[in-house]
């Protein structure tokens, strides 16, 4: 079933409800800023580090991601689900088609669109990562898995790009690959989480050369065997944010603070991850506060030093 606020917004807003409300371009723009701030805890810290005229198009981002995830994950899955994400991309369509898409998200997702000449593919490429979990719960290789990323991740990074005018081959090439480092940094502080609805995003090979079997998962066992299996796969998670770090420095010096924190949050969650003796079954790794406010320093720290070297090239 749905969260009680789900549903209660798709009562008002969603494809059944008797008489949507016609909201204005400021009224949605509110609903996005509640939308971000209460379900993202980092959101009032990461949008401070922004420039003011960039934070509400996170905002209307932000709750494009939020509504598409929450329609996929907390809605009782299967048909249900996917009937809602169809609902939601003809939304998405009806925005891009004549910009009169009724639901706030939309109201307010059009001006960013238009502001910042987005094209719909990387909203589209997220429904194909949300629809793709109603379906598919294992994937058999890191392979298979990268090809979800594609989609589930890295459209993210590219709004980020878009937001910041600076999207092209190379940097958007970067920000896939800080993006899949976050996306399996998420997936292995996950594990539990993922496994009690039904998913598992460990490569099948991966257990199977591990020793780890779909009965472990079962009975959460924590053993060598799983010891090993994780360890190999933060490991891994920790190359795509040496891939990305280059991007820091190719962005425009406003969303440099940001992508720093995106890439050190990371890394600090697999660290986190190994500090527990990759124990994810016992309890769930997480970033202290003293340690987020330390990146955030560390960030901004790093970001001045970036300007310092490019005034002086």
């Amino acid at each position: 079933m749905a969260q009680p606020s789900l549903f209660n917004e798709l009562a008002i807003h969603g494809p059944g409800s008797a008489e949507r409300p016609q909201v204005s371009l400021s009224e949605a723009q509110a609903y996005c800023r509640r939308l971000a701030r209460r379900h993202y805890e980092n959101f009032t810290v990461a949008s401070s580090l922004l420039p003011a005229e960039l934070r509400q198009h996170f905002c209307n981002i932000y709750s494009y991601c939020r509504w598409s995830d929450d329609l996929a994950d907390e809605t009782g899955g299967g048909k249900q689900s996917l009937e809602l994400l169809d609902w939601w991309q003809s939304e998405l369509d009806e925005c891009y088609r004549s910009g009169a898409a009724g639901h706030p998200v939309f109201v307010a997702l059009a001006e960013t669109i238009r502001e910042f000449e987005i094209p719909i593919e990387p909203f589209r490429d997220l429904l194909v990562a949300f629809r793709q979990d109603q379906t598919c719960t294992r994937y058999e290789t890191f392979e298979q898995l990268l090809g979800y990323c594609r989609n589930s991740a890295n459209p993210v990074g590219r709004l980020v790009l878009y937001l910041g005018r600076c999207h092209d081959a190379e940097r958007g090439q970067l920000a896939d690959a800080v993006c899949t480092g976050l996306q399996l940094a998420n997936f292995w502080q996950d594990v539990a989480r993922d496994y009690q609805k039904g998913r598992i995003y460990l490569p099948q090979d991966s257990c199977r050369a591990a020793g780890y079997n779909e009965a472990s998962f079962s009975r959460g066992e924590f053993n060598p065997q799983f010891r090993k299996l994780m360890a190999g796969e933060v490991d891994r998670a920790e190359t795509y944010f040496d891939a990305g770090e280059p991007l820091v420095a190719l962005v425009p010096r406003e969303l440099r603070i940001d992508v720093k924190l995106f890439i050190d949050g990371g890394r600090a969650v697999l660290q986190a991850i190994r500090e527990i003796d990759y124990n994810v079954w016992r309890r769930r790794p997480v970033v202290s506060k003293w340690k987020k406010l330390k990146l955030m320093a560390g960030a901004w720290r790093d970001s001045r030093r970036l300007a310092v070297v490019g005034a002086k090239s």
